[in-house]
């Protein structure tokens, strides 16, 4: 175990920048859970402190891996803000172990077999820095080969609270996906580490009950697919776990009488294969698309600066 002391910018060298005119940098918190990804967490590691981001307090929770990965924390204790190496009950529970020892107010997690992209974090800082009202961000989605080199990015996602509520998409980037703080402790200041999976979604239904989730058009983060990704029956275990979490998030709230129709019907329609593929189509997705007031605006780079598009 190793825990060295915390490097960020001291008051007198955030004076100096602000005095000279050169942007201040918000400390960003970011947390790498790893066990036994010897393969991946170099890459990752490296993937994070060549950016060179000046303000990161970046720091790995190891839980007691035996394929080599400490040996490869170690080779970049020095630059990282500290790591444990011990036993835990899961990836949330390391997580919330790893947040518990930083102070940056920006925070975010890439697990130890993802990358962020390179400037990631210095578009995370960026918005944050430059638009004070945002309180949550998320990129493009984006992901990995085994190689590491990025084959898949999307289109620009919009988000809804009610329609995250009705199922019409639930997967919003965690690789590309940071907070403030301040949000963090309004929601509870953890995560969910009762389920192996999905405590990112449980996560994501608290945030949206205190803020809006704006999306960037920018790559921030990103997922590696590789052969020890979640298999089919992880990800329907993944999606029985959201479903628990939705209709517990709903039973708070009765106004939204029309979102649970939409989730009893959708419910309803599933197990019909010969509906299943029009309802997801002409309804589910026909939702996700659908323009409306509820929908923040995208955060784009324009004239030098991030701006809240309209």
């Amino acid at each position: 175990m190793n825990i060295p002391a915390l490097k960020e910018q001291s008051h007198d060298e955030v004076v100096d920048h602000a005095q000279q005119g050169q942007p201040v940098w918000p400390r960003i918190a970011l947390v790498t859970p790893v066990r036994n990804s010897v393969r991946y967490l170099e890459e990752t590691i490296r993937s994070v402190l060549s950016q060179a981001y000046p303000n990161l307090d970046y720091f790995i929770v190891d839980g007691d891996s035996t394929d080599g990965s400490l040996e490869i924390i170690r080779k970049y204790e020095n630059e990282i803000s500290g790591w444990i190496s011990e036993s835990d009950n899961g990836m949330y529970d390391a997580i919330n172990k790893g947040f518990a020892r930083t102070t940056g107010e920006i925070m975010g997690w890439i697990s130890a077999t993802d990358k962020l992209h390179t400037a990631g974090l210095s578009v995370v800082g960026s918005v944050f820095r430059d638009l004070p009202e945002v309180e949550w961000i998320t990129g493009r989605p984006t992901g990995f080969n085994q190689g590491g080199e990025t084959t898949i990015v999307l289109d620009v996602p919009r988000w809804s609270r009610s329609r995250f509520l009705a199922g019409a998409n639930r997967y919003i980037q965690q690789e590309s996906t940071f907070w403030r703080r301040g949000l963090w402790e309004k929601a509870g200041g953890c995560v969910d580490a009762s389920h192996r999976s999905a405590g990112d979604f449980e996560l994501w239904l608290r945030f949206f009950r205190h803020a809006r989730l704006h999306s960037v058009d920018a790559l921030i983060g990103g997922f590696r697919w590789h052969p020890d990704s979640d298999s089919i029956s992880a990800m329907d275990n993944y999606n029985r776990i959201c479903e628990e979490h939705l209709d517990r998030e709903l039973r708070c709230l009765p106004t939204l009488n029309g979102v649970r129709l939409f989730r009893k019907m959708t419910r309803a329609i599933q197990p019909i294969p010969k509906l299943r593929g029009a309802w997801n189509r002409l309804a589910v997705r026909a939702l996700y698309r659908l323009t409306g007031s509820d929908w923040p605006p995208v955060i784009k780079y324009q004239d030098h600066a991030w701006k809240i598009s309209s």
